[in-house]
């Protein structure tokens, strides 16, 4: 059997064990990255295929005459068309609860960093404010603690839940938002509500028609002057041109933002604005430590061993 992992360099740099990933099969083509006019040539003789990112669509699995299991890279199954994949009798697995560690720490580095200011400390003592103060500190900017503060949390699965058991730590009190679009839920707290009342807002929902540019100029309306928006959920549920214009215009305080709607941000964004002192940007790292990605391989080994032995794993339905 032949398996093609069609993007191994975005989640491997040369750091990770794939001694187990690649003993699963007898041949493996490990491509560090597939262009979408290779796909069709690179899976079309392959029984199982890794991707991250790269998109299989109809075009794709047409050609792929012997494709059995396809392992998505990540838990987001959006760049495989599950529909044609199970018209071929194709089975797709993806890989979940790999990064949450790795996601909640980046999370609530976030927060501190903002809620504490810590860059505009460090500028400051770069720029001799501290040499020049006349006291022994500087308190140019309110510092908040977390504790006692509300944080508001969208989108209430693996990564939400996670994160709410951290703000508990901190001392926070929880709000967790009604699913956008979906019905009333004892224990969460309808979405106008959850925007007035949080001084965090952290996004963990999925990028859907539903929740497509979910948080917009209204949005930001409804949140505290104070308030803290973190995003490391998808670029397109956060209306980014409305993000900018409520951070320069001082409609909330501050947000970390750790992804966007188009990644590479090859044709500019508005968020990528040296100009925008209170927003920070991160490049979609905030899955990424070694550890969680190491363990993103071995969940990929263990859905292939599993689909060979008969018993798939973490299977994804159209």
């Amino acid at each position: 059997m032949q398996g093609v992992f069609l993007d191994s360099a975005t989640v491997d740099q040369h750091d990770l064990d794939l001694d187990a990933l690649k003993a699963s099969l007898p041949d493996w083509s490990i491509r560090a990255a597939t262009s979408a006019g290779e796909v069709r040539g690179a899976i079309q003789n392959a029984d199982i295929v890794i991707s991250n990112k790269v998109t299989l669509d109809r075009e794709a699995l047409h050609s792929a005459n012997t494709l059995k299991l396809i392992c998505v890279a990540a838990t987001g199954t959006n760049n495989v068309d599950l529909a044609v994949a199970a018209e071929h009798g194709i089975t797709v697995c993806n890989v979940r609860g790999y990064a949450t560690t790795s996601v909640v720490e980046h999370v609530f580095s976030l927060i501190l960093a903002l809620s504490r200011h810590l860059h505009d400390y460090r500028t400051a003592v770069n720029e001799g404010k501290w040499r020049d103060a006349e006291s022994f500190c500087l308190l140019d900017y309110p510092v908040r603690e977390l504790a006692g503060l509300t944080l508001g949390i969208i989108g209430y699965g693996e990564l939400g839940s996670a994160v709410a058991t951290m703000g508990k730590a901190f001392g926070m009190s929880i709000l967790i938002a009604q699913r956008p679009g979906g019905a009333n839920q004892t224990g969460r707290t309808p979405m106008q509500q959850l925007l007035s009342q949080s001084d965090i807002i952290s996004l963990h929902c999925p990028l859907t028609d539903t929740t497509h540019n979910l948080i917009d100029h209204s949005e930001f309306a409804f949140m505290k002057r104070d308030a803290l928006l973190i995003n490391t959920a998808r670029g397109g549920i956060v209306n980014e041109t409305a993000l900018r214009e409520a951070l320069q215009s001082g409609q909330i305080a501050g947000a970390a933002i750790d992804v966007l709607s188009e990644e590479p941000p090859r044709h500019g964004n508005p968020l990528l604005d040296e100009s925008i002192a209170n927003l920070i940007v991160t490049p979609h790292m905030a899955w990424a430590s070694i550890n969680a990605r190491q363990s993103l391989i071995n969940e990929l080994t263990e859905n292939i061993r599993a689909f060979l032995d008969g018993k798939p794993r973490n299977v994804v339905l159209a």
